[in-house]
């Protein structure tokens, strides 16, 4: 079981909802999925960095040859888009995903570290 799976029960989909501040300590545990548009990616909210940018249009087939049982921590401006790509990746096989409650907006109101 992964340290993740401790923070949230999985929502109907079959994700996981996590907390910007249960998440922050827990970031090298999985793989950093930001869904949003590159000029939201480089944008005055940053991203957190080590994420990978693979907007939502895109998600589903860019993940196609990844690990179905690696965890992935799906990011994005408030955590809609993003709860939306884990229940896209869920119907897709995966199995240990993770929505960033609150998103990138979140993650800047708690004055964690952005890249840009």
């Amino acid at each position: 079981m992964s340290p993740l799976n401790a923070v949230s029960s999985p929502t109907a989909a079959g994700y996981r909802d996590v907390p910007v501040a249960a998440a922050r300590p827990l970031l090298a545990a999985a793989r950093l999925v930001d869904v949003r548009e590159p000029h939201e990616f480089t944008g005055e909210l940053g991203h957190i960095a080590g994420a990978e940018l693979v907007p939502l249009a895109t998600v589903v087939d860019a993940t196609a040859t990844w690990d179905r049982h690696a965890p992935l921590l799906i990011i994005c401006r408030s955590g809609g888009r993003s709860a939306r790509a884990a229940t896209a990746l869920a119907g897709a096989g995966f199995v240990e995903l993770y929505n960033l409650s609150g998103g990138m907006l979140a993650w800047n109101d708690a004055g964690f570290p952005v890249a840009r």
